[in-house]
């Protein structure tokens, strides 16, 4: 059990298992995946370095987008929850030597605490 899914208790939206050998590709020899969230359509990843944005695109979604972010390059992170009449909330992450901050727009029924409890675990939490 990894650090961010030991630590927090988080249970992933997604299958950890099935998603590395989807993702084994893009990840590291000896890169774990802790937590997993589902995104409409689209997949946040936290792993033991970074987390991996997967963005499906088009009708079938084979085509898909990687984003890769390590904990280390994050600055500063915001969650903004979803209103009586905003229905998406919004997740916005600012990386190091970049002017503007990563955005990704969370459907009402997205596990907001738990994406916020990893990235906060991430990005502070690595001693």
């Amino acid at each position: 059990m990894g650090l961010l899914s030991g630590l927090l208790g988080l249970a992933s939206d997604l299958d950890v298992g099935a998603l590395a050998r989807e993702l084994d590709p893009v990840l590291l020899p000896d890169e774990t995946i802790e937590v997993a969230f589902q995104i409409l359509r689209d997949q946040m990843v936290f792993t033991d370095r970074r987390i991996i944005l997967v963005d499906k695109q088009g009708m079938t979604g084979r085509k898909r987008a990687y984003h890769s972010i390590p904990f280390r390059a994050i600055t500063m992170f915001s969650v903004e929850t979803a209103g009586s009449f905003d229905t998406d909330a919004e997740l916005r992450i600012w990386v190091s030597g970049q002017p503007q901050p990563f955005l990704q727009n969370l459907s009402r029924g997205t596990n907001l605490a738990g994406i916020q409890k990893a990235l906060a675990l991430g990005v502070l939490g690595r001693g």
